[in-house]
């Protein structure tokens, strides 16, 4: 660290940067790089707008399905809760993927799996021929679902990480809002094509996709654990908001790679960690204290995004709705659209805070309001199972805006932070293959809760499903408020240092203060200037 405050402070042993000149910082090229990495964010995240399609679109396209191919409840349950079981494949070798052939292709791989899937989808005629097709959707959802936040931390600025790995949760709720404005725009044509072409809409977006990605450079990151220096110079120029940042930058992720810091050559050689090899045993087999902290809080953080019931509350809204006495179809379609606002409003909300109040904050204020916000659905569908058919117009109004309430809370915080907390906690020889366990984990969870509540609910009541997962949303705020430390204004490779004490990591981050004297002056003046 002691090696590294010089430059922090803006000064470097190298006298290349002493030489520097004023034209080289002038403040005029400051918006265009800004708007450079704005935009291959926003690019890479839109891959993620797949999975929001997808889950929207399947809420409103199973009422149709279940008509038409006469399936019962338990192959609703696996037709909607599978592809995220099936995500679970693409998530766990989409990390050995972007190592191997890089960040970019990798989005474009995933965009080619759901353009697949989507026109399976679209075109099957009987149950097997859809579940092949949600198999590979799911493939493409889990490639996707990993690589946007990987590749958005890895190219963003440290004083705007926060709000721009926040995208991918962002366009997860554009998502499920054009899915569910696709079932009412759809549900006026025939019932056996209406679905059809819900599902089939989803490949469209997955064309536009690959062609803007080939607009976007490589993460510069994986160029130099490729050893491509020369490259990862131009990319990080472009991408940071000064040249001096830019030489900070590479320093630090050289650093990270085990390359000299007076190694200037446009390719070199790496070491060949860099390249995958043994993460696995890093990560499961022989984890530093650090590295096991940081594993347990980027799967943790993702177990309890899913388990707290969100995709229950989503997918199965024109159930909920149902339940709480609206019955008609269409009704149910335009109240889940409002679901839809509801989470797209208040993601953007949270994407503005995130680097101004920090990842904590919003993470606890969103976990207990969707603890509110679930106890108050489960004692509304209480009151309603209990009324004997009587119509308690209170009860519904309660059940409605509960359920709104709920997406709004997770919106602000559990949705969006899960991503951008797990894309940058992880040291880069793990990032990649860390991630994806994340993912994996986050996939199989949101499965379990897709393909069980139905069931559950028939056995327990809606009601007793809803105070279930309350429980959880209590178990989340509890490890949240316990094991995560802040990370708001750190570089990504100071993520390490946080991590290793636990339960004991405020300490941790006290002495880190102390340690670095006048590098937290040098991370506000950065936080300052966008």
């Amino acid at each position: 660290m002691d090696d590294q405050n010089p430059e922090r402070n803006g000064v470097s042993k190298d006298s290349s940067q002493s030489q520097l000149s004023i034209s080289d910082l002038a403040l005029p090229k400051k918006p265009k790089r800004n708007k450079f990495a704005l935009a291959c964010s926003i690019l890479a995240s839109m891959t993620s707008i797949l999975l929001g399609y997808d889950t929207g679109v399947m809420s409103g396209a199973v009422i149709y399905i279940k008509d038409e191919l006469k399936i019962s409840d338990v192959q609703i349950e696996i037709l909607v809760g599978t592809i995220n079981l099936y995500s679970l494949v693409g998530a766990a070798v989409a990390g050995r993927t972007s190592d191997w052939i890089g960040r970019r292709y990798t989005i474009i791989f995933a965009s080619a799996i759901f353009f697949a899937g989507a026109l399976l989808m679209g075109f099957a005629t009987n149950y097997a021929f859809l579940m092949v097709g949600r198999f590979v959707a799911g493939i493409g959802v889990g490639y996707a679902l990993m690589i946007a936040p990987v590749y958005t931390a890895e190219i963003s600025p440290t004083a705007s990480r926060g709000f721009l790995t926040s995208f991918p949760e962002v366009f997860i709720n554009a998502g499920v809002l054009l899915g569910y404005v696709s079932n009412y725009a759809f549900s006026k044509f025939p019932r056996n094509l209406g679905w059809r072409f819900m599902l089939g809409l989803g490949a469209i977006p997955s064309i536009f996709l690959a062609l803007g990605v080939l607009a976007m450079p490589e993460s510069p990151r994986w160029l130099v654990m490729q050893g491509r220096l020369g490259d990862a110079k131009r990319v990080l120029n472009k991408i940071s908001d000064s040249l001096e940042e830019s030489q900070i930058r590479l320093a630090d992720i050289k650093e990270a790679a085990g390359l000299p810091e007076n190694c200037n050559d446009d390719v070199v050689s790496v070491p060949k960690r860099s390249h995958g090899e043994d993460v696995w045993k890093e990560l499961f087999l022989r984890p530093t204290p650090a590295v096991r902290h940081i594993l347990l809080a980027g799967i943790g953080i993702h177990f309890f995004q899913q388990a707290s019931g969100i995709d229950a509350v989503v997918l199965y809204s024109p159930r909920i709705y149902e339940k709480a006495g609206i019955k008609n179809d269409t009704d149910k379609l335009l109240a889940t659209i409002a679901v839809g606002f509801s989470k797209t409003i208040f993601i953007l909300v949270a994407t503005f805070l995130l680097d101004r109040i920090g990842r904590r904050v919003l993470l606890l204020t969103s976990c207990g309001g969707m603890i509110i916000s679930l106890m108050g659905l489960a004692v509304g569908l209480t009151i309603i199972d209990h009324s004997n058919g009587q119509k308690l117009t209170w009860a519904i109004a309660l059940c409605i805006l509960m359920t709104l309430s709920s997406v709004a809370f997770f919106s602000i915080g559990m949705g969006p932070i899960a991503w951008v907390y797990s894309s940058e906690i992880f040291p880069l020889r793990l990032r990649a293959q860390g991630c994806s366990m994340g993912v994996a984990v986050n996939r199989f969870t949101s499965g379990v809760v897709l393909m069980t509540f139905i069931s559950l609910y028939e056995r327990i009541t809606i009601g007793g499903a809803f105070f279930l997962y309350t429980g959880i949303a209590i178990l989340a705020w509890i490890f949240f408020y316990t094991l995560l430390p802040e990370t708001q204004g750190r570089t990504l490779e100071e993520m390490e240092a946080l991590f290793g004490t636990f339960f004991r990591w405020r300490s941790t981050i006290n002495e880190l203060n102390k340690k670095e004297g006048n590098s937290d002056g040098f991370q506000m003046a950065t936080s300052s200037q966008t």
